[in-house]
């Protein structure tokens, strides 16, 4: 069993807090991605636990013991670069065994092992070849190979495939997660890379400026984003978020856009659950996903005119901009359903998929519909 804990942990480098009062714990067999921008706070984190940076505040726990004054030699934990730093002078079994040499273990134990975690990755045929003749798939699997030999307690990754071209990232991360389901070792993965992040990860840890902002399965994060910051960092294309006034109409709600004059019409118990949520019209912004706006043709109820500003070709699927009065929407479509040009069409907005905000403090109001 191996529970790695932070509590209250913060960072500074000279006056500048990198990390900001983080409280995260990752369970046994856990695969847990940090992500964010560059700068965030993600890699001084990750570097933190491996005990690579020392922490100004609070407790890491590995197992329930305290290990923020031990040695990263004395954490039994494994780290994976981006970089794969791989000794070039040495064979891919030599690389691979270098850990188990250090520790003076047998030549058939290291034989046993190294063979056993070649085997895993699929490269037993690359043990006697040196790195120059590797491609960049082949040499993370051999850095991996070389964090693994040794059976640590925690495997840790900082950006691993970020160096490699878009098909061998898919190959990749396709092969990392069929290694932690096979090891099922506790993993903290590190990315900017938000596909990387949903495919991975059995939870997501979420940063901005050195605070932990949302965690949560990928569908959590995705679905119920708690703040404008991870609305608008998860999803591709991110969530449209745009300041609107909530009024009643005919018995319904009207949500209208800033600047758009015409409003769409959602379920009158809107109003009384933007009430309950303390919502003031002027500090309040609608969040919708691409897939959550409906784009169609003819006129149809409940549908607004809009008209195509740029559309996106994707091959299954379009990316369509529409400009409702001042503001932007993006929709996704079927395929060659609009033509790319000024063409008048008419949208809707699926209440259940809307999400409201305060733009004040950037916090969801938690409405759903």
């Amino acid at each position: 069993m191996t529970q790695i804990e932070l509590r209250g942990v913060e960072k500074f480098f000279g006056p500048v807090q990198v990390i900001k009062d983080l409280n995260l714990v990752v369970d046994h067999n856990e695969f847990v991605v940090l992500l964010g921008q560059s700068g965030c706070g993600k890699t001084t984190t990750l570097r933190a636990i491996a005990g690579l940076e020392s922490i100004d505040r609070g407790d890491i726990l590995i197992d329930g013991r305290r290990v923020q004054h031990m040695k990263a030699s004395d954490r039994d934990i494994a780290f994976v670069f981006q970089s794969f730093a791989l000794y070039p002078h040495m064979t891919v079994f030599e690389n691979i065994a270098f850990p188990l040499k250090a520790t003076r273990k047998s030549r058939a134990e290291v034989d046993s092992e190294v063979r056993s975690v070649a085997e895993t990755l699929r490269i037993t045929h690359l043990l006697a070849k040196r790195p120059s003749a590797l491609s960049g798939g082949d040499m993370q699997r051999v850095a991996i190979g070389r964090a693994l030999v040794r059976r640590p307690k925690a495997l840790l990754m900082d950006e691993p495939i970020g160096a490699l071209d878009a098909k061998l990232r898919e190959e990749m991360r396709a092969e990392i997660k069929r290694l932690h389901m096979k090891q099922g070792s506790t993993t903290i993965y590190v990315t900017h890379d938000q596909v990387e992040a949903m495919s991975l990860a059995d939870r997501i840890v979420i940063m901005h400026e050195g605070v932990l902002q949302q965690v949560g399965s990928p569908m959590e994060v995705y679905a119920d984003p708690a703040n404008l910051f991870v609305a608008q960092f998860v999803g591709s294309p991110v969530m449209n978020v745009a300041p609107v006034s909530v009024s009643e109409d005919a018995g319904k709600a009207r949500v209208i856009l800033d600047g758009a004059g015409q409003g769409f019409a959602f379920p009158s118990e809107l109003l009384a659950r933007l009430q309950a949520g303390n919502a003031v019209n002027g500090a309040l912004a609608l969040g919708i996903r691409p897939e959550g706006v409906t784009v169609a043709r003819e006129q149809r109820d409940g549908f607004l005119p809009v008209q195509v500003h740029i559309v996106e070709p994707l091959g299954s699927y379009d990316i369509v901009d529409l400009k409702v009065g001042s503001q932007m929407l993006r929709a996704r479509t079927s395929s060659g359903l609009v033509a790319p040009s000024d063409e008048r069409v008419f949208a809707h907005i699926d209440p259940a998929q809307a999400h409201f905000f305060d733009t004040a403090s950037g916090n969801s109001l938690g409405v759903k519909l």
